[in-house]
């Protein structure tokens, strides 16, 4: 094996078993620089992808975008009749965190590449992200919700026809210290072949 691939990272096994998710509602500024940012996507992008195919892109809320991608989830709310609380809530959601990232899954149909395969890449990438934000020392939390399913919604945020959300990544720094949440039994989730 090549030196060059032969770099064991043993704190990287203690940021992968010690990362958890923080709510989006409990984030709170500083938020990645400009240069942290960029990094983080980045290592976002250098996720596997069968046929490099890059099946996946980034859209960047952060700044006064936040605020617009919230005046869109409310004016698609309101155009429902939903009630007059609920609207407010959504059009605060995308400010909850410094920085949100949508990544957009952009699978090709008509590719050899399964578009699971290819789905499967932008899943990769939101991880990647997350892991990104918590080397960095910011907390990060991956959501959908209904906003990444509504058709209007997808529309205004300027998705082609095809692409979908594979999540929106709030970037932020934890309001209050992280919990623990239970995880799985190993015996009970692996077998031998």
């Amino acid at each position: 094996m090549s030196k060059a691939f032969n770099h064991p990272a043993p704190k990287t096994i203690d940021l992968l078993l010690t990362r958890r998710s923080g709510s989006a509602k409990a984030m709170t500024e500083p938020g990645p620089s400009k240069k942290q940012l960029a990094q983080i996507l980045e290592v976002g992008a250098r996720a596997p992808d069968h046929g490099k195919l890059f099946p996946w892109r980034f859209i960047v809320f952060e700044g006064k975008a936040r605020a617009r991608a919230g005046d869109i989830l409310a004016a698609v709310l309101e155009a429902e009749g939903e009630r007059s609380k609920q609207v407010e809530e959504e059009r605060a959601r995308f400010l909850r965190a410094p920085v949100v990232i949508a990544v957009i899954s952009a699978a090709r149909e008509s590719h050899k590449i399964p578009v699971w395969e290819q789905e499967l890449s932008a899943g990769a990438v939101c991880q990647n992200i997350l892991i990104a934000a918590t080397a960095l020392g910011f907390v990060g939390n991956w959501l959908t919700e209904w906003y990444g399913y509504h058709p209007v919604v997808k529309e205004k945020l300027g998705l082609k026809p095809g692409e979908r959300v594979a999540g929106f990544i709030y970037v932020g720094t934890a309001k209050d210290e992280l919990e623990e949440r239970p995880r799985p039994e190993m015996d009970k989730i692996v077998t031998a072949f």
